[in-house]
């Protein structure tokens, strides 16, 4: 009889195993779900049952389908370990009347000044009280139908800067045990200047949001979780986004132009989103991904720039994040908070709750794509085969290495690095191809044949002499690889590889004989193209390499036969060169190196368009192109197309723009969506 009562016990237990898995999976945002775009909503106390309904009318009015709420704990917790949730069952109740999906964000208390939340917990009464905090508002929040999800903190990353306090010093204690610095490396060479609190970082930053997501499961195993990380081009070494796809659902990021995009001019905006949005996507990996937090309105005393989105800019940034493969976007925000730091400020609607001309563009997009829902559903960027990689260990390096100079040289500042990736990207963008920004350890090294893909390492100065395997069996199987400025002049331990042994000689085709700083812009000819190059210019002791630039009688780039595939080593900095110089040259320069990537693709401009991007997705036998023109003239743009048996149709132009054939007229500040089918 026991043995009977066991095997009913499994057999319930199993049974109730497969319902729990279907709701988990079932809950799950899908790659082949339709894209939404929704607003946060700001809850505050002073709020009326009447604004709250407002606010989330003027959601569903305006197409929009999701929001984010910031779970304030210091709205909810009350003297004498007492709970009050009925301010923010409000909203959820608001959401429920509408069709409106919540994102909600745990924010346990922090200083009431404090607008973006700590990073990591102070020590473990701390830790315990966020835990206490993560129980209540589960158990609570979970029963509400509208409830889509939860993300974990808002934005995590801090810039590199550890927050020692004594927890952290402990976990770091911890840490040590398991990952010893060294005094020297195997060699023989010192170890002067440490890595190991940024590589700390990057495994605390990991350690803290799984630990989120366990206690979130405690309570709640069937809602997605989500996190959003912010500063992107500054940040993203602190981000181990291959290990977080283990607990995470769904992957997201903050744009916010005021914020983040300090590395770029206005007019350079929507490529700022693009490669935003590539890395995300890239650190997504088979997950989905949205744009969490979107600029939607004015912002007045906070940011680092005063700016106000245009209409046209919304539109640009929605289609970009469509563009590339987003499953949507959550604009920061619909109404604007009331009091603190960013009063008044961030808003979608205006101070009468009335929709303001940014969410009207908003809505006019979002019609476009439940119009076309079996398009945008399915719809899957296309792959050029470029890959530009980052390898965060340079980005460490920067941060020990860099200090201004006199005269202020670009590559003398922490954000060189990242600047020479984007360099690249820009000019590339601007030949209408699309083109991956990753992460070295995000690239699949596995494949048996690299042939048509290119990785471009664009002044990465500090490469793991670990990475010399995976880059020789890419380039041996057929891959290409363009290699610019300092990369690989130092190790992970920031020795001189030339000095300790240079790891890449086989692959580079030779050696570096001295690295000179010649000016702010100088010159590199190879062929019949003089690229601009920026401060420092590499001399290459060359071995089997075969010179493709000279100056002076030395060589300063080779060409590389390596085994099916070729190495371009140009040990100047081209990418900076190019954003300081103009991109024009770059350009030339790799339509010429990658006419084969650009071959392949199904559409690309004809020549360089400067200030116009394009984006493209595959969805079934469709092909959908995304067109953003930032330039200051009407664009009539032409297009190479690889299949000249489809017919365009446009799908959305908010200036009226038009295609014939192959040719396409963009207006200024205008985006173009085209269906070719």
């Amino acid at each position: 009889m026991k043995k009977l009562n066991l095997t009913l016990t499994k057999l319930i237990l199993a049974f109730f195993l497969i319902i729990f898995i279907s709701l988990a999976s079932s809950a799950q945002r899908s790659m082949s779900d339709l894209p939404v775009f929704g607003a946060q909503i700001f809850i505050e106390p002073g709020q009326t049952p009447e604004d709250i309904d407002t606010w989330f009318r003027v959601l569903k009015e305006n197409g929009m389908k999701t929001t984010r709420i910031r779970m304030f704990e210091s709205y909810m917790h009350k003297p004498g370990d007492t709970w009050d949730f009925s301010l923010f069952d409000l909203a959820f109740r608001a959401a429920e009347k509408y069709d409106i999906k919540v994102y909600g964000t745990i924010f346990p208390y922090t200083e009431k000044t404090d607008i973006g939340g700590f990073k990591f917990p102070r020590d473990e009464a701390h830790l315990q009280s966020i835990a206490t905090f993560i129980e209540k508002l589960i158990t609570h929040f979970s029963q509400f139908k509208s409830l889509y999800g939860w993300v974990l903190i808002n934005e995590p990353g801090v810039s590199g800067s550890i927050p020692w306090t004594d927890f952290s010093k402990t976990k770091y204690q911890e840490w040590l045990k398991q990952n010893p610095p060294k005094d020297f490396v195997d060699n023989g060479y010192p170890i002067l200047v440490e890595l190991t609190d940024q590589r700390f970082l990057l495994d605390y930053n990991t350690w803290y949001l799984n630990w989120l997501a366990t206690e979130i499961r405690k309570y709640d195993t069937q809602h997605v979780l989500h996190v959003n990380n912010h500063a992107m081009f500054q940040n993203c070494a602190e981000y181990n986004f291959p290990e977080w796809r283990k607990f995470l659902t769904t992957l997201g990021g903050s744009a916010h132009a005021s914020w983040h995009f300090g590395y770029f001019k206005r007019e350079q905006y929507a490529l700022a989103m693009s490669a935003n949005s590539e890395i995300v996507r890239s650190g997504a990996g088979e997950l989905p991904w949205i744009m969490t937090e979107i600029q939607g309105g004015n912002n007045t005393y906070s940011g680092g720039a005063p700016f106000c989105p245009t209409k046209n800019e919304i539109a640009q940034w929605m289609w970009i994040t469509l563009g590339t493969q987003g499953k949507g976007g959550i604009f920061w925000s619909l109404n604007p908070r009331s009091s603190g730091i960013e009063a008044g400020e961030w808003a979608m609607i205006d101070f009468q709750d009335q929709p303001s001309d940014r969410l009207k563009a908003a809505s006019e997009v979002i019609k476009v794509v439940d119009s076309n829902a079996e398009l945008f559903s399915n719809a899957r960027e296309f792959d050029s085969g470029i890959n530009i990689l980052y390898v965060r260990q340079s980005l460490w390096a920067e941060k020990k290495m860099a200090m201004p100079s006199q005269q202020n040289y670009e590559a003398r500042l922490a954000g060189g690095v990242m600047k020479s990736a984007l360099g690249y990207f820009e000019a590339i963008s601007e030949m209408g191809v699309n083109c991956n920004l990753k992460e070295f350890g995000e690239f699949d090294f596995s494949k048996d044949d690299y042939t048509g893909t290119t990785i471009i390492l664009a002044h990465q100065i500090a490469v793991p002499s670990a990475y010399t395997q995976k880059l020789e069996d890419f380039v041996s199987r057929g891959g290409k690889l363009i290699v610019d400025g300092l990369t690989a002049f130092f190790d992970d331990n920031l020795h001189n590889t030339m000095k300790t042994g240079f790891p890449f000689a086989r692959l580079f085709g030779g050696n570096i004989s001295e690295f000179k700083a010649v000016d702010n812009l100088f010159e590199v000819k190879v062929g019949q193209i003089s690229l601009p190059a920026h401060l420092w210019q590499g001399y290459i002791r060359n071995t089997t390499g075969r010179p493709i630039a000279t100056e002076d009688g030395e060589t300063v780039a080779v060409l590389n036969q390596f085994g099916k595939g070729e190495t371009v080593w140009i040990p100047s900095l081209l990418g900076m060169g190019a954003r300081l110089g103009g991109t024009e040259k770059l350009a030339q320069f790799l339509a010429n190196e990658l006419k084969f990537n650009f071959s392949k693709t199904p559409y690309s401009f004809t020549g360089q368009q400067k200030a116009v991007l394009m984006k493209t997705l595959q969805s079934g036998n469709s092909f959908v192109t995304v067109i953003a023109n930032k330039s200051n003239e009407p664009k009539r743009v032409l297009l190479n197309l690889t299949d000249k048996t489809r017919k365009p149709f446009v799908l959305f132009a908010d200036k009226k723009g038009t295609v014939s054939g192959q040719s396409v007229t963009v207006s200024p500040e205008e985006t173009l969506v085209i269906e070719w089918k």
